[in-house]
């Protein structure tokens, strides 16, 4: 099979691979469509250390499904499908409360690290276990469902941060979860959401999508519009999704007392915290790690509108063009998005 292969930290090729071989619970999907995700760009360069070449990346992928393994009874040849990023084991303590996104035995697609490696779905086959499976709606297209990984993980970010309804909301971040967070946070109940980020043209997207307001500034400068439309007071709720030390900062600092942060972005391993600010006005502060069950969610949201998808795909691009989108990416050019990538030389739209 034909597959984009990361042979070399920032060399990506065309490369023929093996098909994948099926155990007796995994199903060979036929790829369709196949979004590049920020965390590939990381890969690219190495900087994330958990793409280690040679390695096919990939994980927010969608398509139809080519063969079944032995044991497989709930699917069909045929069969359009999505799958989770996470390959969770079903058996630990964690995946019997349905916590798989801290299974014990985590793997994810496209990833290679010391503890596994797992090949994705820049490729024409992709092989995964039949539990993490997702049949598709007709009425969805193969490229917005290759947009439900990052869906799934805004909805499971709103979700930990158990809110009541009418709160109001911070993102700061207007990135690819960024933009979907402001659409998961209006949907699942937040009155008023507002939108930071130092980019105006993603600025102006999220406003198309529902922002209520949106902030071209940071640090202090946020603090102070933030201030102004809060009374004085702050914001409910921050969404943080950057992961970088300033922005965590700006994060606490624009939380009202008894607020809450929810922590999506991790481009950074470490941070510093202002720890009084934190104690002292009894912030909550709350990570989110991918997502535990939200697709079937995800894709009810996108189906009634209230979470868009569309708006946020740049371009829909044949895979033997994935080098050339992975370096326009990297270098980060204006205005792109979603990429997403087909082994088909005319991707449908």
């Amino acid at each position: 099979m034909q597959a984009l292969l990361l042979s070399e930290y920032k060399h990506l090729e065309i490369a023929d691979l093996p098909t994948p071989t099926l155990g007796a619970e995994d199903v060979l999907v036929r790829v369709a469509a196949c979004g590049i995700c920020g965390s590939d760009v990381h890969g690219y360069d190495g900087s994330s250390g958990r793409r280690i070449p040679p390695i096919v990346m990939g994980h927010e992928a969608s398509g139809t499904i080519a063969a079944l393994g032995a044991h497989v009874n709930d699917y069909k040849v045929g069969d359009r499908v999505t799958f989770d990023s996470t390959v969770y084991c079903g058996k630990c303590d964690f995946c019997a409360k349905g916590e798989v996104n801290l299974c014990n035995n985590r793997q994810v697609i496209g990833v290679s690290c010391p503890e596994f490696h797992r090949e994705g779905a820049f490729a024409e086959y992709v092989a995964v276990p039949e539990r993490i499976l997702y049949r598709l709606p007709d009425n969805l297209s193969f490229p917005e469902a290759a947009m439900l990984e990052a869906v799934s993980v805004a909805l499971h970010a709103v979700h930990v941060t158990e809110i009541d309804g009418g709160e109001t909301a911070l993102v700061i971040g207007a990135g690819m979860i960024g933009l979907l967070l402001v659409q998961a946070a209006r949907a699942l109940g937040c009155s008023r959401v507002f939108v930071a980020d130092i980019d105006a043209t993603r600025l102006d997207l999220a406003k198309n999508l529902g922002a209520d307001e949106t902030f071209l500034a940071s640090g202090e400068d946020l603090l102070k519009k933030i201030l102004q439309h809060t009374s004085g007071e702050g914001v409910d709720i921050v969404f943080e999704a950057v992961g970088h030390n300033e922005t965590v900062t700006s994060a606490i600092d624009c939380t009202r007392k008894g607020g809450k942060v929810t922590l999506v972005g991790n481009i950074a391993k470490e941070v510093t915290l202002p720890l009084q600010k934190v104690v002292t006005r009894q912030i909550r502060l709350q990570g989110s790690c991918a997502s535990a069950g939200e697709y079937p969610e995800a894709m009810e949201l996108i189906a009634s509108g209230k979470i868009k998808v569309a708006p946020l795909i740049t371009a829909i691009a044949p895979l033997s063009d994935g080098a050339d989108w992975f370096e326009r990416l990297y270098n980060r050019e204006p205005n792109l998005m979603k990429i997403v990538l087909s082994p088909d030389e005319e991707p449908a739209a």
